[in-house]
């Protein structure tokens, strides 16, 4: 993971005489930004000093390297989280390997602070450890990574985010998290937020504008709304265009694809599969059920 191209799987620009690897920016948020990694650097290659300016989690999906930082040494390799403390220096290395593949996650230190306050208790919370190897507990994440970041809806990576931050610092620091504990307010301010994504449910909506519907930052937001209403906003805003759109199948003659893209749809595929998993059945076949003519129960008695 030794870069020397003109940023670093740390998010740090680096100018190096070499190029060793190549980094592309998947996603991007307020307080927050994913990219890929692939680096070609060997065991002839010469270590050198980089810096995390934001914190990092890159999750290893290709590749061992050797990696040094703050709070160690360790041997990265595919299922392992790499962790960053922002404005910490560090060195990665290929002894006995060439090259490596990770997805990383940067995070500005006020977002990481707050999350990290309600996970681990304290704001002030830092990596006491350069990486955390293959976890059970993180397998899912590793899979959700590697296969939907580059393709998920804004509003579903927006939650992604935080929802990866609570996890891996929950297994690191071994507490749990605090409580929610929401006011008659913050009811009412959820309660806005709800009529929000109903009224532009077919939308592109994501976690900042509805935060700011609500009147709260984006982390207090998503616990809160998880704690009140039972989901993430993204399943209720799922919820929302699943219902209308069995509906529309279940009422008119519409063409499936044209309720797919009107009810908020990117692709028919995903609306295919997501209606498949709630259903039961494709859309095509629930529509057939639903449209099917009511045969009349038969006569009681002989004659």
């Amino acid at each position: 993971m030794r870069r020397n191209d003109s940023t670093s799987a740390a998010g740090v620009p680096a100018a190096r005489p070499q190029r060793q690897g190549v980094a592309r920016p998947l996603r991007r948020g307020q307080g927050w930004s994913i990219s890929e990694y692939v680096c070609t650097a060997g065991p002839d290659d010469r270590p050198f000093e980089e810096r995390h300016e934001q914190f990092s989690i890159a999750a290893v999906i290709e590749g061992t390297f050797n990696y040094r930082g703050d709070t160690g040494t360790a041997v990265l390799h595919p299922g392992a989280f790499l962790f960053g403390n922002s404005a910490t220096c560090y060195e990665c290395g290929h002894d006995h390997s060439t090259g490596d593949r990770c997805i990383s996650f940067h995070f500005a230190p006020a977002y990481f602070a707050e999350v990290a306050a309600s996970t681990a208790g304290s704001g002030r919370f830092r990596f006491p450890a350069p990486m955390l190897p293959v976890a059970p507990k993180l397998l899912p994440w590793l899979a959700r990574i590697e296969a939907r970041t580059a393709l998920a809806e804004r509003l579903a990576m927006d939650e992604t985010v935080p929802r990866l931050m609570e996890a891996v610092i929950g297994v690191v620091s071994d507490t749990t998290p605090l409580r929610v504990c929401a006011s008659p307010r913050d009811a009412r301010r959820v309660g806005d937020a709800l009529r929000y994504i109903e009224l532009h449910a077919a939308d592109i909506l994501d976690l900042e504008t509805l935060a700011g519907v609500a009147i709260m930052s984006k982390y207090h937001f998503l616990r809160t709304f998880r704690h009140i209403i039972g989901m993430t906003p993204y399943q209720f805003l799922l919820s929302v265009r699943m219902r209308r759109a069995a509906v529309r199948l279940a009422t008119s003659a519409e063409p499936v694809s044209a309720i797919a893209f009107e009810t908020g749809f990117g692709d028919l595929s995903t609306f295919n599969g997501r209606f498949r998993d709630i259903f039961g059945m494709s859309p095509t076949a629930y529509r057939s059920r639903e449209r099917a003519p009511t045969l009349p129960s038969p006569a009681c008695g002989g004659g």
